[in-house]
Order: C-alpha cells, then sequence, then structure tokens
C-alpha cells in the first residue's frame, strides 16, 4: 500500500509515497532537527536522508510546532513551580543560618552564618527580580497566543 503523511504524522492513503510508522516518522524528524542544528539547508536534509524538501518543511513545522507548546508548557507550569520551591527552600536556608547566627558562641561560626545568610539574601534578590522577567515572558507568551 502506498501513502504520504503530513506534518502531524497522519496518513492520507491515497498518495504514491512510502508509507511511514510512527517510530519512522519520529526518527526522521530527529534526523532532520539535528541536521538543520548543524547547519544544513532544507534542501541538503532532503539530499542526505534521501526524503523530498517538501517533508522536511513539514517535518521543521512541526518541529518549531512541538517547541512552541514545550516552551508554553514549560513557562506556564513548570517554572513558576520551580520559582515557588526554589524561593521557600531560600527563605528556609534563610531562617536556619540566622538561627544558627544566634544560638552559637563560636564567632567564626557565627560569621559563616552570617555569611551565608547574606547569600540567601542575595537569592532572594535574583529571584524576585527574575519573578518580573518570567512574569513578563508569561504575559508575552499568553498575548501572542491570542
Amino acid at each position: 500500500m502506498t501513502s504520504v503523511e503530513d506534518h502531524e504524522g497522519n496518513v492520507d492513503h491515497s498518495s504514491t509515497k512510502l508509507t511511514y510508522g510512527k517510530d519512522q516518522i519520529e526518527w526522521r524528524r530527529s534526523r532532520v532537527l539535528e541536521l538543520s542544528s548543524e547547519g544544513y539547508t532544507q534542501r541538503e536534509i532532503a539530499s542526505k536522508l534521501q526524503i523530498g524538501k517538501g517533508t522536511v518543511v513539514n517535518d521543521l513545522l512541526y518541529i518549531r510546532k512541538q517547541a512552541q507548546q514545550n516552551l508554553q508548557h514549560h513557562i506556564h507550569e513548570s517554572l513558576p513551580d520551580e520559582y515557588e520551591k526554589a524561593m521557600l527552600g531560600t527563605k528556609r536556608n534563610l531562617r536556619h543560618a540566622l538561627e544558627i547566627r544566634e544560638s552559637v558562641l563560636d564567632p567564626k561560626i557565627k560569621l559563616e552564618a552570617i555569611r551565608i545568610a547574606n547569600e540567601c539574601y542575595k537569592f532572594i534578590m535574583e529571584l524576585s527580580t527574575n519573578g518580573m522577567v518570567i512574569s513578563d515572558a508569561i504575559k508575552f507568551v499568553t498575548q501572542s497566543q491570542q
């Protein structure tokens, strides 16, 4: 049986091209991405993989769409979660360093606890200012979708 697949991997059996299984399509797309990232042109990729240039174009469009979806997921789901974990952990470390500073008599340990507390303050400030960048990125992605 002969068929052709579109950039989504859907098969149209009315064409004269060779049928690809899902694994073969994924392998081909990974090779297209790899060769593209190495600087090969679409025509060169098509030649190396012995496929049509249109297939390369469709694969690159599919890859770009997947990358956009992955980035949106990362920005909306993963990044805020990781931000909260980092902020919570840093505040706990700060509290613990300040408790150590207050509870010990050894000046070397007190100084080390102060140094760690200062690092925590610095990291909290970085997270806070980067949080604005993250918010701006989320707003940009949301506006781009509309």
